[in-house]
């Protein structure tokens, strides 16, 4: 592996810190209040399976925190030159937009949302401001990624969750 590029300050690597902690704090929200956001859009579309209970919820978000808190650990260990954690900190960048969308379509609260703006998107802007100070800014292709490995990595681990705890139920 190519050793990271020299940066301007190597001291400091608050970023990755910064955006797993507004990530855990944002998901909290999220995996208190995702079961009732399930309910809503299985009773609106009819798709019971949409349905989650909060052990699933709170199973999920642990995986994926496993994922970004591997992702934030390499941010800070390569100096921003991980691209992994690029990809992490644009996809949850786009993450914030994807919590307002849902929310003016369903024109109603959903999960994430209260703390998506306030909580996430400053995580999201100062570990992307770190990597600009240190000369490799995000890229579109960072955001891109993003989307290819935040978004399925998101779905994986909540069909892990639902397939093996249905497993045990039965």
């Amino acid at each position: 592996m190519a050793a990271p590029p020299k940066f301007r300050n190597r001291k400091r690597r608050s970023g990755p810190a910064w955006l797993f902690l507004a990530w855990a704090f944002h998901d909290l929200e999220e995996a208190a209040t995702f079961p009732g956001s399930c309910s809503y859009l299985a009773d609106r579309t009819g798709v019971d399976a949409l349905r989650m209970d909060s052990r699933q919820s709170w199973a999920a978000v642990g995986l994926m925190g496993v994922l970004v808190g591997f992702s934030c650990s390499r941010g800070a260990q390569m100096a921003g030159s991980s691209r992994l954690y690029r990809a992490t900190v644009a996809g949850l960048g786009a993450h914030v937009g994807t919590h307002l969308v849902a929310t003016v379509l369903a024109r109603r609260y959903t999960a994430g949302v209260a703390t998506a703006v306030p909580v996430m998107l400053p995580g999201v802007i100062a570990a992307a401001r770190e990597l600009t100070l240190d000369g490799v800014p995000l890229r579109a292709g960072d955001g891109v990624l993003g989307a290819v490995v935040l978004g399925p990595a998101a779905l994986v681990c909540h069909l892990i969750v639902r397939v093996t705890m249905r497993r045990r139920a039965n």
